[in-house]
Formats: structure tokens, sequence, C-alpha cells
């Protein structure tokens, strides 16, 4: 089978059909290596690195499909080729659960853990691969990602859920959550310490925003440095933020820039659905890996590149 895109949905008579069928849509020259499917399956959802000997997952049942696609000849990287799948989930209304890329999700030990189709139908790269776990309600989605010298390799398992409750009951992953700040990042600016920043020094990173590599969605729970910034416009209705998005130098420049501009985009509007800021006064750029505050060298200074900072432009109408 031959094309650009396929639907997410389990075909058979009598499983459980998705809530809101959407075409996902791959590269151009895309072939579908295998395919499984089963109305009533069992599914470990990895939703964390191995670690301890072991992945967290959930625990799943219900209709499961499995499509290996292979891309001859395709020159994207993994991250390219994942974020283009992602960004069509997210913006298709799901949530991203967990993502990674090989040495952060565990190496041989995770790629082992997960159940894939076998080769040659789906390959995988030990040194080379990434992951993504999304939901959307009683919908789960596992996207798995690699490539040979010569092509890329996609592997995307749907699991139908019946009854998503019991299941999820004692599982924070199951609901979208505000990520825990990075590793050594500063904690969020006072409200008095940020107008205070944003007027002397023109600018201000707004640092318990944690985005992971690839990743463009916030959580629900309120953000401290939103909150701040939402207090200095509401008290200066003539100012003017750009929110300027970050990224590591993970990809090419131009898949960053977009990237960054999402991120700084999902702020603003987080910013303005949970403090009722102005629209008005706020607009969402993105900078790719322009500017980094850290070396990209080390894992450390990658999380310290990934942020959105808020820059004022003008205090004056």
């Amino acid at each position: 089978m031959r094309g650009a895109a396929f639907v997410l949905m389990v075909a058979l008579s009598g499983a459980p059909a998705l809530a809101d069928p959407f075409n996902l849509t791959l590269p151009a020259g895309a072939i579908q290596a295998a395919q499984t499917s089963s109305p009533a399956a069992s599914y470990a959802l990895a939703v964390g690195p191995w670690k301890d000997d072991a992945v967290k997952t959930l625990d799943l049942e219900g209709a499961r499909s499995d499509i290996a696609w292979r891309l001859r000849a395709n020159q994207n990287t993994t991250l390219q080729l994942l974020s283009a799948l992602r960004e069509q989930l997210v913006d298709a209304g799901y949530t991203v659960l967990y993502q990674c890329d090989t040495d952060a999700c565990g190496g041989f030990d995770f790629r082992y853990a997960l159940d894939l189709l076998p080769e040659p139908a789906m390959h995988v790269d030990l040194g080379d691969f990434r992951y993504l776990a999304a939901r959307k309600g009683d919908e789960y989605v596992a996207i798995t990602v690699s490539r040979s010298s010569e092509s890329g390799f996609v592997e995307i398992t749907n699991m139908s859920v019946q009854d998503v409750t019991p299941l999820l009951s004692d599982n924070p992953l199951a609901i979208p959550q505000q990520s825990a700040p990075l590793p050594g990042s500063a904690a969020a600016p006072s409200a008095s310490a940020l107008a205070a920043q944003l007027e002397s020094q023109g600018s201000v990173a707004l640092d318990d925003l944690d985005f992971a590599s690839g990743e463009v969605t916030l959580g629900t729970q309120e953000v401290a440095s939103l909150k701040a910034l939402a207090g200095y416009l509401a008290a200066h209705p003539a100012a003017r933020v750009v929110l300027v998005g970050h990224t590591d130098a993970v990809g090419s420049l131009a898949a960053n820039i977009a990237l960054s501009k999402r991120r700084a985009e999902a702020a603003r509007a987080k910013i303005i659905a949970d403090f009722g800021t102005n629209p008005a006064q706020i607009t969402a750029e993105g900078a790719g890996y322009l500017a980094p505050r850290a070396s990209n060298l080390t894992k450390e200074g990658r999380e310290k590149n990934r942020r959105v900072e808020a820059v004022l432009t003008s205090t004056q109408s």
C-alpha cells in the first residue's frame, strides 16, 4: 500500500472505533511495510524512560492496531520525522504524555521494552531513535521513529480503550500536567522582580515553562511566571511584550525556529486563557537555537536553552 496518509482507526468488525478519526499524514513516498490489528488486546504504553530495570507504563486494554512505514531515500532526521507527526496529533487535540530520544529513553533497554513489529518491517537503530506517547480521551497513540543510512522507519500503535478510568486512576501521567522545573533552572521570578528585570534589562526568562526536547505543549496548572507577567501587563496597559521561544540545537534551523514559535504561542495562549491578558499586549515569535545561554554539547546546556523569554518592546501606545 503506497500513499502519504492513513486513517488512524481500527477497521475490524466489532472493534471499538476511534472517537474522532483523522488522517495522519506521512511524507510523500511512505510505504506501508506491515500492519497488524486486534479487536481486543493488552498493551503496555511506555510513559517514562528505562529506569531501575523497568519502564513506567500504562497498562491498556482495547482494540489495537500497529502500522510500520518505510520512507525510502528520505533523509529527514528522526526529530524532523517525529516533529511533523507530533504536530498533527497536537493539532487534532491529543496530549503528549511522554517523549524521548535514544539515550534519554534508556537506549538498548528501552527499545527492547517496546512491543514493535519485527525487522525488516520496523528497523530501529539503537543509536538514533525517538519515541512519543499521546492521548485523546480513550484513544492512545505510540510512535517510534528511527532510520538507517538511507531510509526512515516509523511505527504507529493505536489503542482504543473502552473503559479508561480504572486503568488510570492512580497514574498521574494519564492527566495533562505542568512539568517539573528543569534541573538547575532558576525559580520563577516574583512579580516585582519580573517587572524590575523587564524594565531594566528589557527581557526576562520564564524558566518555569518547561519544554522537553521537541515538545510544544504546556500543562493545565498555574504558571507563576505567567501570572507575574499578566499582573505587570494589567498594571501597564500601554506595555507591549513579545514572547520569544528558544530551542536546543537538535535538528535543522528552520525546524527549530518553527518549534520555538509554537512554544511561544503556547505560552501566549496560556497567559490569555488563564489570566485574561489583553491579546493586543502580547505576541509570539521564535528564535530557534540562535541565542543559546549555555552549551548545546551537554544535556544540561540543552535543557537550559529550551525556554521562552518575555521581551519588553514598548511601554507607550
